[in-house]
């Protein structure tokens, strides 16, 4: 029996060696992988930040009507030129009950106070002719009379402008709402019949219209916190507009924001730039754009593809892999400058024979597809 189970167990271990033998046997036989490599070259480069934002008009105004009522006509429509002084639309005055019926009191009051006031001037005049009364007293009277007189006429424009709009208006009299600045009718928001409500120091009122000078626009955009310290007020820039086939136009940085506003974790820094547009390029306000603005240019610089930077973990140093004489890679650390995204500078760390090592299938690819966009173009 102790014979029979030496054997078993032997060819037990007889099979294990095999398989054990034979795991040594194929994972000596796996093909050594066999990087590629890429070289250093000389180019120019240029590095942009790009801001994204709208395209608005720089004078933008809000016709706001000074007294309530309905729209009674509207003589303009979206998109159509104007002149400063030009009619825009027409408000129906509704006038208010309450109102109304107070003005009519102080009508009736004032009236009560200038009659009595008249008859007594026209009593105190005979007294003064016939030496009654002194010089003095009959003054008093007349300057009563006239205050009496005025505060009569002041309640009578107070119950016109309160029913119908205006002093000199008839019954069915409307406040003009005019142009302020001459421009393009961007926005009408009310038709004809909507009620409004007048500007005043607790409401900002109704719109009736918007109007802005399309000859005159300004890019209005963000940037990170990060690019903010390389912008200059003045610095010429680059305007691209994607709804007109990418057509570019010059401009003029002229504002950056002294204060960021934090979105979704990231502070961002408005800016503005004057844009040179013509009138022939048929420019919409509201235009998505974006600002591309050179921060950097060097010519002539020894670079690499960014893909083929690696970073050690502990001290964020860059590094590459250099293939050696005995075909095997090394590390090699590199001082680098700027960058354009794609390639990047190297100030110092690498000779153009070094062959760098393509370090994963990515940067491979990446390197692939760019040589085919090199040759394409």
């Amino acid at each position: 029996m102790n014979k029979t189970v030496k054997i078993i167990l032997g060819i037990v271990l007889l099979i294990l060696l095999v398989f054990v033998l034979k795991y040594f046997k194929d994972s000596n036989k796996k093909d050594v992988i066999d990087y590629k490599t890429a070289q250093a070259f000389y180019t120019s480069l240029n590095t942009k930040i790009v801001a994204t934002g709208k395209l608005n008009p720089e004078e933008e105004i809000e016709l706001k009507p000074q007294i309530s009522g309905i729209v009674d006509k509207i003589l303009v429509e979206e998109g159509d030129l104007v002149q400063k002084g030009d009619l825009i639309a027409k408000i129906r005055v509704v006038p208010n009950e309450q109102a109304l019926v107070s003005a009519q009191s102080r009508i009736k009051t004032s009236k009560f106070t200038y009659d009595n006031a008249k008859t007594l001037f026209e009593r105190n005049k005979a007294l003064y002719e016939k030496g009654v009364i002194s010089r003095q007293d009959f003054e008093n009277n007349e300057l009563s009379l006239n205050q009496a007189q005025e505060s009569y006429m002041q309640a009578q424009n107070d119950y016109q402008i309160i029913k119908r709009g205006s002093i000199s208006g008839g019954g069915s009299a409307n406040t003009n709402i005019v142009a302020q600045i001459a421009g393009t009718i961007l926005q009408i928001p009310v038709r004809e019949g909507d009620q409004v409500i007048q500007s005043n120091n607790f409401n900002a009122g109704t719109t009736i219209a918007t109007i802005a000078d399309m000859r005159q626009m300004i890019f209005e955009g963000k940037v990170d916190e990060s690019e903010v310290g390389k912008l200059e007020e003045g610095k010429t820039i680059k305007v691209i507009l994607g709804a007109i086939n990418e057509k570019e136009f010059p401009a003029k940085l002229t504002f950056v924001a002294p204060k960021g506003v934090e979105e979704n974790g990231a502070v961002q820094f408005v800016i503005k730039a004057d844009v040179a547009v013509e009138s022939s390029n048929k420019i919409r306000a509201g235009y998505s754009a974006n600002a591309e603005i050179e921060v950097a240019s060097k010519d002539s610089v020894m670079v690499i593809k960014e893909a083929l930077l690696q970073f050690n973990r502990i001290t964020e140093k860059p590094f590459v892999e250099i293939l050696n004489d005995n075909d095997d890679f090394v590390i090699k650390n590199v001082e680098i400058g700027i960058s354009d995204g794609i390639n990047v500078e190297i100030t110092e760390g690498l000779v153009l024979s070094d062959k760098i090592k393509i370090w994963n299938k990515a940067s491979e690819e990446n390197n692939e597809d760019e040589e085919n966009d090199d040759n394409d173009a």
